[in-house]
């Protein structure tokens, strides 16, 4: 029934022009299926910041930054995801975000995370960063940098370093060429489970050549 009226309401706003995949209600936080693990390809970000004439600390050679933490994202079997939820939990303090640092780039991505994903979690900002840097940690990150990979070969490479992850667990995106993100499915207790229909969709194309920056 709820996921009925999801798959309606959802057609509803895409009807209506309004952003597609989320959910078109005001979600309810803790009402989701499972989460999309999304850890980015630091090298192709810092490419772009670097080019603009920015250079981010995340970017710093000292920092070593390959794959980071983007962000760990409840989503629904049925396609979209909740977001921006109305939570009574509190946000997190500057410390409590200045401590995601080193697995997500800056603080200020880790409270937008927040913002975005984890107040639909329904769990408080410290549970959530701590679930945030398990699933981050769960994962053993191929070492890929500085080569020109089809996307099933960065995909076969995860595969291989957690052989816990199936073929349908995972999808790589990309951009412009270039290697963007690994997407990693996982349930509410972190298990492996295959990508929903929506997130698939974002994979790149089969067989597409893609750039991977090396870490600076």
């Amino acid at each position: 029934m709820i996921k009925g009226l999801r798959l309606l309401l959802a057609a509803a706003a895409l009807a209506l022009g309004a952003a597609g995949g989320a959910s078109a209600v005001d979600p309810e936080p803790g009402d989701f299926d499972y989460y999309v693990l999304a850890l980015s390809w630091s090298p192709t970000w810092c490419e772009a910041e670097v080019a603009a004439g920015d250079a981010p600390d995340q970017c710093a050679p000292h920092r070593d930054i390959g794959f980071a933490l983007h962000g760990l994202w409840p989503q629904y079997d049925d396609g979209g995801w909740p977001e921006y939820c109305d939570t009574a939990e509190r946000d997190p303090s500057r410390g409590q975000s200045a401590a995601m640092k080193d697995i997500m780039g800056s603080p200020g991505l880790a409270w937008y995370q927040w913002k975005k994903h984890g107040r639909c979690s329904g769990l408080g900002a410290a549970p959530y960063y701590d679930l945030s840097r398990r699933a981050f940690e769960k994962v053993r990150m191929p070492g890929i940098g500085g080569k020109t990979m089809s996307a099933e070969a960065i995909e076969s490479a995860f595969l291989d370093a957690n052989p816990w992850l199936a073929p349908d667990d995972l999808i790589v995106t990309c951009a412009g060429g270039k290697l963007r993100e690994a997407r990693i499915c996982l349930s509410r207790d972190l298990a492996p489970q295959a990508c929903a229909a929506d997130v698939r969709a974002d994979a790149c194309r089969a067989g597409a050549a893609l750039d991977v920056p090396p870490i600076p």
